[in-house]
């Protein structure tokens, strides 16, 4: 008996997968945005967000978040806004700042928002932060709020 003739498909090529690259159009994230405005304010107006930064942070939080920094303002905890010294505003750096934004908006979206809505109420913060970044904090929090539309993915079909 003679051999069937075949016709095998060549192999495939292997192909090396490649991660994602993040799009430079995106925009920066939050904790970025608010830690860039923090770097931007006068001393007092530093003191006075990151009070409000402070006070949106539980007691054992504030041991932890900044590298322990700001551990001293945990009797504030729970007022409105915590009295931070002109000193420790002047200490604080955008890598403590970012922390304690990504813990907030980790740990309660929401209050985020609301802290954020209340900052972009504050006219003298807003003024010193420029209008750039302020357009796109305002941005971003309203496209927090829109509700995205649920997509549900049709199953394939089958070529039976």
């Amino acid at each position: 008996m003679g051999k069937i003739p075949t016709s095998n498909p060549p192999p495939a090529e292997p192909t090396a997968v490649q991660p994602s690259q993040p799009r430079n159009d995106a925009p920066p994230a939050l904790p970025v945005i608010v830690a860039a405005c923090f770097d931007r304010l006068a001393l007092r107006q530093r003191a006075r967000m990151l009070g409000r930064l402070l006070a949106s942070v539980g007691p054992l939080a504030l041991a932890v978040v900044g590298g322990g920094a700001f551990a001293k303002y945990a009797i504030f905890a729970r007022l409105p806004e915590v009295p931070v010294s002109l000193e420790d505003a002047a200490l604080a750096t955008s890598s403590q700042v970012q922390e304690i934004v990504r813990y907030i908006e980790q740990s309660n979206p929401q209050l985020f928002n609301n802290l954020l809505g209340l900052l972009a109420r504050d006219t003298t913060t807003i003024a010193a932060l420029g209008a750039s970044i302020a357009a796109l904090t305002m941005h971003t929090l309203a496209n927090r709020r829109e509700p995205r539309p649920v997509v549900v993915a049709k199953p394939p079909v089958s070529a039976d």
